[in-house]
Protein backbone atom coordinates (compact mmCIF):
# COMPACT_ATOMS: atom_id res chain seq x y z
CA UNK A 1 0.00 0.00 0.00
CA UNK A 2 1.40 3.40 -0.97
CA UNK A 3 1.50 6.01 1.83
CA UNK A 4 -1.34 8.54 1.62
CA UNK A 5 -1.13 11.69 3.67
CA UNK A 6 -2.08 15.33 4.01
CA UNK A 7 0.19 18.17 5.11
CA UNK A 8 -1.20 21.53 6.18
CA UNK A 9 0.90 24.22 4.50
CA UNK A 10 -1.09 27.35 5.43
CA UNK A 11 -3.18 27.95 8.53
CA UNK A 12 -3.91 30.59 11.15
CA UNK A 13 -3.86 27.90 13.85
CA UNK A 14 -0.36 27.39 15.23
CA UNK A 15 1.35 24.19 14.16
CA UNK A 16 5.00 23.20 14.12
CA UNK A 17 7.50 25.75 15.49
CA UNK A 18 9.04 28.19 13.04
CA UNK A 19 6.14 28.49 10.59
CA UNK A 20 4.07 31.68 10.19
CA UNK A 21 0.38 31.56 11.08
CA UNK A 22 -1.43 33.91 8.71
CA UNK A 23 -5.17 33.87 8.24
CA UNK A 24 -6.23 31.26 5.67
CA UNK A 25 -5.89 27.61 4.81
CA UNK A 26 -4.10 25.32 2.36
CA UNK A 27 -3.00 21.69 2.40
CA UNK A 28 -1.06 19.32 0.17
CA UNK A 29 -2.70 15.90 -0.23
CA UNK A 30 -0.63 13.04 -1.58
CA UNK A 31 -2.47 9.93 -2.74
CA UNK A 32 -1.46 6.91 -4.83
CA UNK A 33 -2.98 8.61 -7.88
CA UNK A 34 -2.34 12.34 -7.53
CA UNK A 35 -0.67 15.13 -5.58
CA UNK A 36 -3.19 17.87 -4.88
CA UNK A 37 -3.02 21.36 -3.37
CA UNK A 38 -6.26 22.24 -1.59
CA UNK A 39 -6.66 26.04 -1.51
CA UNK A 40 -3.72 28.46 -1.42
CA UNK A 41 -4.04 30.50 1.77
CA UNK A 42 -3.90 34.29 1.73
CA UNK A 43 -0.26 34.94 0.82
CA UNK A 44 1.57 33.28 -2.06
CA UNK A 45 5.11 34.07 -0.91
CA UNK A 46 4.45 32.50 2.48
CA UNK A 47 2.72 29.50 0.87
CA UNK A 48 5.68 28.75 -1.41
CA UNK A 49 8.25 29.30 1.33
CA UNK A 50 6.39 26.92 3.64
CA UNK A 51 6.03 24.27 0.94
CA UNK A 52 9.78 24.48 0.28
CA UNK A 53 10.58 24.13 3.98
CA UNK A 54 8.36 21.04 4.14
CA UNK A 55 9.96 19.55 1.00
CA UNK A 56 6.72 19.73 -0.98
CA UNK A 57 7.70 21.10 -4.41
CA UNK A 58 4.91 22.99 -6.22
CA UNK A 59 5.99 21.36 -9.48
CA UNK A 60 4.88 17.98 -8.09
CA UNK A 61 1.28 19.18 -7.72
CA UNK A 62 -1.07 17.78 -10.36
CA UNK A 63 -4.34 19.37 -9.20
CA UNK A 64 -5.11 22.68 -7.50
CA UNK A 65 -8.55 22.56 -5.86
CA UNK A 66 -10.10 25.89 -4.82
CA UNK A 67 -13.00 25.53 -2.40
CA UNK A 68 -14.48 29.03 -2.61
CA UNK A 69 -13.47 32.53 -3.73
CA UNK A 70 -12.65 34.19 -0.39
CA UNK A 71 -9.26 35.94 -0.30
CA UNK A 72 -7.86 33.71 2.44
CA UNK A 73 -8.24 30.64 0.20
CA UNK A 74 -7.18 32.02 -3.20
CA UNK A 75 -4.58 34.62 -2.14
CA UNK A 76 -1.68 32.39 -3.17
CA UNK A 77 -3.16 31.44 -6.54
CA UNK A 78 -1.04 33.74 -8.71
CA UNK A 79 2.21 32.82 -6.96
CA UNK A 80 1.50 29.11 -7.30
CA UNK A 81 0.62 29.29 -11.00
CA UNK A 82 3.76 31.31 -11.71
CA UNK A 83 5.87 28.33 -10.63
CA UNK A 84 3.50 25.60 -11.84
CA UNK A 85 1.48 26.78 -14.85
CA UNK A 86 0.88 23.17 -15.98
CA UNK A 87 -1.34 22.22 -13.04
CA UNK A 88 -5.02 21.45 -13.50
CA UNK A 89 -7.13 23.95 -11.55
CA UNK A 90 -10.56 23.04 -10.15
CA UNK A 91 -13.09 25.76 -9.33
CA UNK A 92 -16.89 25.90 -9.30
CA UNK A 93 -19.49 27.97 -11.10
CA UNK A 94 -19.79 30.35 -8.15
CA UNK A 95 -16.36 31.86 -8.84
CA UNK A 96 -16.16 35.14 -10.75
CA UNK A 97 -16.65 34.56 -14.46
CA UNK A 98 -13.78 37.01 -15.05
CA UNK A 99 -11.46 34.89 -12.94
CA UNK A 100 -12.64 31.72 -14.67
CA UNK A 101 -11.92 33.32 -18.06
CA UNK A 102 -8.46 34.44 -16.99
CA UNK A 103 -7.56 31.08 -15.45
CA UNK A 104 -8.07 29.31 -18.77
CA UNK A 105 -4.93 31.05 -20.04
CA UNK A 106 -2.93 30.62 -16.83
CA UNK A 107 -3.10 26.88 -16.07
CA UNK A 108 -2.74 23.57 -17.86
CA UNK A 109 -6.45 22.71 -17.65
CA UNK A 110 -9.42 24.31 -15.94
CA UNK A 111 -12.29 22.25 -14.51
CA UNK A 112 -15.42 24.21 -13.59
CA UNK A 113 -17.70 22.17 -11.34
CA UNK A 114 -21.46 22.69 -11.34
CA UNK A 115 -24.10 21.56 -8.89
CA UNK A 116 -23.51 17.86 -9.50
CA UNK A 117 -20.68 15.93 -7.81
CA UNK A 118 -17.77 15.32 -10.15
CA UNK A 119 -14.96 12.78 -10.36
CA UNK A 120 -11.66 14.64 -10.68
CA UNK A 121 -9.18 11.75 -10.59
CA UNK A 122 -9.15 8.22 -9.18
CA UNK A 123 -10.38 8.50 -5.60
CA UNK A 124 -10.87 12.29 -5.76
CA UNK A 125 -14.26 13.97 -6.14
CA UNK A 126 -15.84 17.38 -5.81
CA UNK A 127 -19.04 17.43 -3.78
CA UNK A 128 -20.50 19.70 -6.42
CA UNK A 129 -21.50 23.28 -5.68
CA UNK A 130 -23.32 23.56 -2.36
CA UNK A 131 -25.67 26.40 -1.46
CA UNK A 132 -24.06 28.91 0.92
CA UNK A 133 -22.74 32.46 1.02
CA UNK A 134 -20.30 32.32 -0.62
CA UNK A 135 -20.99 29.11 -2.54
CA UNK A 136 -18.51 26.37 -1.76
CA UNK A 137 -17.63 22.82 -2.74
CA UNK A 138 -15.75 20.26 -0.72
CA UNK A 139 -13.21 17.62 -1.68
CA UNK A 140 -13.96 13.92 -1.21
CA UNK A 141 -11.20 11.31 -0.86
CA UNK A 142 -11.76 7.57 -1.32
CA UNK A 143 -8.69 5.36 -1.51
CA UNK A 144 -6.94 2.54 0.34
CA UNK A 145 -10.13 1.84 2.29
CA UNK A 146 -10.18 5.40 3.70
CA UNK A 147 -12.74 8.14 3.06
CA UNK A 148 -12.59 11.84 3.91
CA UNK A 149 -14.45 15.09 3.38
CA UNK A 150 -12.29 18.22 3.30
CA UNK A 151 -13.60 21.76 3.54
CA UNK A 152 -12.11 25.20 3.12
CA UNK A 153 -14.50 27.02 5.46
CA UNK A 154 -17.59 24.77 5.45
CA UNK A 155 -19.90 27.71 4.77
CA UNK A 156 -22.71 25.23 3.96
CA UNK A 157 -22.01 23.43 7.26
CA UNK A 158 -19.55 20.59 7.73
CA UNK A 159 -22.41 18.13 8.22
CA UNK A 160 -23.81 19.06 4.77
CA UNK A 161 -20.42 18.44 3.17
CA UNK A 162 -20.14 15.06 4.90
CA UNK A 163 -23.72 14.15 3.95
CA UNK A 164 -22.99 14.94 0.30
CA UNK A 165 -19.79 12.88 0.47
CA UNK A 166 -21.73 9.93 1.91
CA UNK A 167 -24.24 10.19 -0.90
CA UNK A 168 -21.52 10.34 -3.56
CA UNK A 169 -19.58 7.38 -2.19
CA UNK A 170 -22.50 5.30 -0.95
CA UNK A 171 -20.69 4.65 2.34
CA UNK A 172 -19.64 6.36 5.56
CA UNK A 173 -17.04 9.10 5.68
CA UNK A 174 -14.16 8.37 8.07
CA UNK A 175 -12.57 11.85 8.28
CA UNK A 176 -13.85 15.45 8.41
CA UNK A 177 -11.01 17.93 7.90
CA UNK A 178 -10.60 21.68 7.48
CA UNK A 179 -12.30 24.87 8.54
CA UNK A 180 -15.65 24.13 10.19
CA UNK A 181 -16.74 27.80 10.34
CA UNK A 182 -17.87 27.75 13.97
CA UNK A 183 -15.78 30.66 15.25
CA UNK A 184 -18.88 32.84 15.74
CA UNK A 185 -21.21 30.00 16.81
CA UNK A 186 -22.66 29.74 20.29
CA UNK A 187 -22.31 26.67 22.51
CA UNK A 188 -25.60 25.17 21.34
CA UNK A 189 -24.67 25.43 17.66
CA UNK A 190 -21.26 23.92 18.35
CA UNK A 191 -22.84 21.01 20.22
CA UNK A 192 -25.23 20.41 17.31
CA UNK A 193 -22.32 20.29 14.86
CA UNK A 194 -20.38 17.83 17.02
CA UNK A 195 -23.44 15.61 17.42
CA UNK A 196 -24.23 15.77 13.71
CA UNK A 197 -20.78 14.55 12.67
CA UNK A 198 -20.89 11.80 15.28
CA UNK A 199 -24.33 10.67 14.07
CA UNK A 200 -23.02 10.59 10.50
CA UNK A 201 -20.35 8.10 11.61
CA UNK A 202 -17.30 10.35 11.25
CA UNK A 203 -14.45 8.64 13.15
CA UNK A 204 -11.76 11.35 12.98
CA UNK A 205 -11.87 15.14 12.85
CA UNK A 206 -9.23 17.78 12.13
CA UNK A 207 -10.97 21.09 12.92
CA UNK A 208 -8.80 24.11 12.15
CA UNK A 209 -8.66 27.54 10.45
CA UNK A 210 -12.10 29.15 11.05
CA UNK A 211 -13.42 26.50 13.45
CA UNK A 212 -12.68 28.65 16.51
CA UNK A 213 -11.10 27.82 19.86
CA UNK A 214 -14.35 26.88 21.61
CA UNK A 215 -15.46 24.55 18.85
CA UNK A 216 -12.02 22.94 18.59
CA UNK A 217 -12.14 22.29 22.34
CA UNK A 218 -15.61 20.76 22.01
CA UNK A 219 -14.43 18.39 19.29
CA UNK A 220 -11.42 17.39 21.41
CA UNK A 221 -13.73 16.55 24.30
CA UNK A 222 -16.04 14.53 22.07
CA UNK A 223 -13.42 12.73 19.96
CA UNK A 224 -10.44 12.48 22.27
CA UNK A 225 -7.31 11.29 20.47
CA UNK A 226 -9.34 10.99 17.27
CA UNK A 227 -9.48 14.78 17.11
CA UNK A 228 -6.16 15.75 15.52
CA UNK A 229 -4.63 19.21 15.73
CA UNK A 230 -4.34 21.39 12.67
CA UNK A 231 -1.74 24.10 12.12
CA UNK A 232 1.05 24.70 9.62
CA UNK A 233 3.33 21.71 9.19
CA UNK A 234 0.95 19.13 10.68
CA UNK A 235 0.94 15.92 8.67
CA UNK A 236 -1.85 13.36 8.76
CA UNK A 237 -0.68 9.95 7.63
CA UNK A 238 -3.89 8.19 6.65
CA UNK A 239 -2.10 4.89 6.09
CA UNK A 240 -0.62 4.97 9.59
CA UNK A 241 -4.02 5.58 11.18
CA UNK A 242 -5.54 2.75 9.15
CA UNK A 243 -2.80 0.40 10.30
CA UNK A 244 -3.36 1.43 13.93
CA UNK A 245 -7.08 0.82 13.62
CA UNK A 246 -6.49 -2.53 11.97
CA UNK A 247 -4.15 -3.56 14.79
CA UNK A 248 -6.62 -2.46 17.46
CA UNK A 249 -9.46 -4.36 15.77
CA UNK A 250 -7.47 -7.56 15.34
CA UNK A 251 -8.42 -10.52 17.58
Amino acid sequence: MNPSYMTIVFDNDPGLPGFPTLWGFAAVIQTPARTLLFDTGSNGRVLLKTMAALHLPPAAVDLLFLSHPHWDHIGGLDSFLEVNPRATVVVHEGFSQHLIRDLRALCGELIVVGAMPQLLAPGLFSTGLLDSDPPEHGLILDFDGMTAAISGCAHPGMEQIVERARAVLGKKVDWAIGGFHLMYADAAAIARSVAALQSLGVDYVVPTHCTGDEAEAAFRRAYGERCLKGGVGRRIDFTQWQNQEGASDAP
